[in-house]
């Protein structure tokens, strides 16, 4: 009878140690065979997609308070039909050489979207919706630059321009961050794209505004005002809003401790922001320019796209005063190289952008930063992602601009320039009680407007 009872013992005792083996061992054993998809990461990251998305509204609304009343319908149409051009773009070939697998500098799969893993590779999340998130930043990067260039440019030139953006020009260094590529390789930190969104997209737009040449009534050193600062304050607003998609959805996993860190980052960067800039425009003008603290908010936004995940939020206050100080002086950089950039696009994204990389190789913490006991390795390294985005994006850029020109025209001619592009090349105007009591949008009538400012 001892016997018996000891033997199963025995066997109860091996039937535990199995069960305990096997349920220990199963996830793994699933997890190696195929990729399990959650269901939280993909509602999370599809969320942030969505808030990304909606910028475009945010850059419409800004772009659209800070030139006149006769433009306004131009860069409403412009940043609708810059997401659309990008999306064709990224569909045809950028997704593919932004993220599929191929060699340190571009991607060699996945064009027009054959061939993708319903998972993306190490990640739990489809790798459609893996596509959207990234469908989204390519839309932001190729609406920055319709900012520097407002107010003059050939309705068809930007179509142009945002499609090739979206099918090379973006993907490619996107590849080099993001993708697997050699800055990759090499260490280079760039976690929700102040180089590869910011810095990529007002390279493009300086570029643009160069070949372009000033607005004809621009007069350097005097600022040609914008004609609705309620609208940009709405911008502004939906721009900050979306930065909580675009910063914290990058971690591409609902992880409560990292999220919640990137969302106080971002917003305490951005409040800091706007702080300084105001405030300096106060120390210079005696005048609260609320344009200011609205440049300087999204000079924060941008300026701690790159290190948000990595830096503490008392370091992120300090980066958002800096990034103020950038967009404010920043403004008059750029009238004293007498480049017009009418809404302030470049000190905002370009200048800020690269001071977001910078920020990661100072305030990285984890040894990872200068003053974090990092040394000057991750410095050296964000300042060589720089020179290889400058390199990469600045002269394709000229080069596109000079073919546009060449092929088809970039400029508006000068008479529809001073009647205002609305009109002529979109046959409405965003304020009809401007327009001549018994007057219809009629081709008569525009070329009457035309006419009108020829002579």
């Amino acid at each position: 009878m001892k016997l018996n009872i000891r033997s199963i013992r025995r066997v109860a005792n091996i039937a535990v140690i199995l069960a305990v083996f096997f349920i220990a061992t199963r996830p793994a054993l699933a997890q190696d065979s195929e990729p399990v998809v959650s269901a939280v990461d993909t509602v999370w990251v599809l969320f942030a997609a969505f808030l990304v998305f909606f910028m475009q509204a945010g850059f419409g609304f800004l772009e659209a308070g800070f030139v006149r009343s006769k433009n306004v319908v131009n860069i409403m149409a412009e940043n609708l039909m810059d997401t659309t051009m990008t999306t064709v773009g990224f569909i045809i070939a950028g997704f593919g050489l932004m993220f599929g697998t191929g060699n340190a500098i571009f991607g060699t799969e996945w064009f027009f979207l054959n061939g993708m893993p319903d998972i993306y590779p190490g990640l739990t999340i489809p790798t459609l919706a893996f596509f959207f998130f990234q469908f989204a930043f390519c839309a932001a990067a190729s609406t920055i630059a319709s900012g520097l260039m407002a107010e003059r440019t050939d309705f068809k030139a930007d179509l142009a321009y945002s499609f090739i953006v979206g099918l090379i020009i973006y993907p490619i260094f996107g590849h080099w961050v993001w993708g697997g590529g050699w800055l990759a390789e090499m260490g280079y930190l760039d976690f929700a794209g102040s180089s590869v969104v910011h810095l990529v997209g007002a390279y493009v737009g300086l570029a643009g505004t160069i070949v372009l040449g000033k607005r004809r009534d621009k007069k350097f050193g005097h600022t040609i005002r914008g004609h609705n600062i309620s609208l940009a304050a709405l911008g502004t607003f939906i721009l900050w809003l979306g930065w909580f998609g675009f910063n914290p959805g990058s971690q591409l996993a609902a992880d409560p401790l990292p999220i919640s860190l990137i969302v106080v980052t971002t917003d305490f960067a951005a409040t800091t922001g706007a702080i300084s800039a105001m405030f300096l425009a106060y120390l210079f003008t005696r005048k609260w320019d609320v344009s200011m603290a609205f440049n300087g908010a999204l000079g924060g936004l941008v300026a701690i796209t790159a290190p948000t995940a990595f830096v503490t939020p008392q370091a992120a206050l300090v980066i958002g005063l800096i990034a103020g100080v950038i967009s404010y002086f920043g403004v008059d950089l750029m009238e004293k190289l007498k480049i017009d950039d009418p809404v302030g696009a470049f000190p905002v994204h370009g200048l800020n952008g690269i001071f977001g990389v910078l920020a990661v190789g100072i305030w990285g913490v984890d040894g990872l930063g200068l003053l974090h006991g990092g040394g000057f390795t991750q410095l050296g390294i964000q300042a060589l992602g720089l020179l290889a985005c400058t390199v990469w994006t600045l002269p394709l850029s000229f080069i596109m601009f000079y073919a546009i020109r060449a092929i088809m025209g970039l400029r508006v001619p000068a008479a529809i320039e001073d009647a205002g592009i609305d009109l002529a090349y979109h046959g409405i105007g965003s304020y009809p009680e401007f327009i001549p009591e018994g007057k219809e949008m009629t081709p008569v009538f525009l070329s009457e407007v035309v006419q009108g400012a020829a002579d």
